[in-house]
């Protein structure tokens, strides 16, 4: 069930959750357990989960001793075949204390761009939900170009959201919610509510996040939430640290209404 308001949140059945690279890597690597508790909390009310997490290439930087994130992409690649074997290491370890088995899936933007493996992704990750596994999915940057890939985890959280007819999508960042304008400047305020179809007229929507890390910011989340709410999925945008708050309703971050009716399709949805 869409739900239609925060307090419904705890009704929704099918929930992806994203995932930034700069809250779960470096210093930050500690956030993944309590992220787990809060997911776990849901799967454990009977809710079907999906994690799209970012980090694969962040989470390898000190592995490689790499002084930042690669602008090369082999360097990139090399990296993201480590960082994903590190990072869903550590995600089935937290997982392990509450008896929920993670389940991988990579995907590359020609995967939902094209029928055949759009439908079995599809297939995929029906049958992981149904047989309660975890799906923990990110763009799988080891075979992805620079010119065919979804751009940021957001879009391709919204995406799968749209795959997989999720009721509810959260966005996780470094940022509490949406602001009127980059949240550092006088006189910023939280958006609290979004109507299906607002153009948000007299936002200043900018970048957010741990520069050098990751590759999203408020303007992609934006843009993953209408993807997402015209879907017929509800979105909060809101901080990894107040994951537990956002899965269990409590009013915070920003919400985004669903369109009224669902779109299932999701052939005419541009992918870059």
């Amino acid at each position: 069930m869409t739900p239609n308001s925060r307090s419904e949140i705890t009704s929704a059945t099918r929930i992806v959750v994203k995932v930034g690279s700069s809250s779960i890597s470096g210093e930050n690597a500690e956030q993944i357990g309590p992220l787990v508790d809060a997911l776990a909390a849901a799967h454990a009310r009977g809710a079907e989960i999906v994690l799209v997490s970012s980090g694969a290439i962040a989470t390898a930087i000190p592995f490689l001793n790499l002084d930042g994130r690669p602008t090369d992409l082999a360097t990139q690649q090399a990296a993201a075949a480590v960082g994903q074997n590190v990072l869903m290491w550590r995600y089935q370890t937290s997982l392990d204390r509450y008896g929920v088995l993670a389940g991988q899936v990579l995907l590359t933007a020609g995967d939902l761009e094209n029928a055949t493996p759009r439908s079995n992704a599809q297939r995929a990750m029906d049958r992981l939900l149904a047989l309660r596994i975890l799906p923990i999915v990110n763009e799988n940057d080891t075979v992805a170009t620079h010119e065919i890939r979804f751009g940021d985890n957001d879009r391709l959280a919204a995406l799968v959201s749209e795959l997989i007819g999720a009721d509810l999508l959260v966005l996780l960042s470094d940022v509490d919610a949406l602001y009127t304008k980059p949240p550092h400047l006088d006189g910023a305020r939280r958006i609290e509510h979004v109507p299906y179809g607002d153009p948000l007229a007299g936002v200043e929507i900018g970048a957010a996040g741990r520069a050098g890390v990751g590759t999203g910011g408020a303007e992609t989340k934006v843009s993953a939430a209408r993807i997402a709410a015209e879907a017929g999925a509800a979105v909060l945008i809101t901080a990894t640290q107040l994951v537990t708050e956002a899965l269990s309703g409590d009013d915070i971050g920003t919400w985004f209404d669903a369109a009224p009716e669902r779109h299932t399709s999701g052939s005419d949805i541009p992918l870059a």
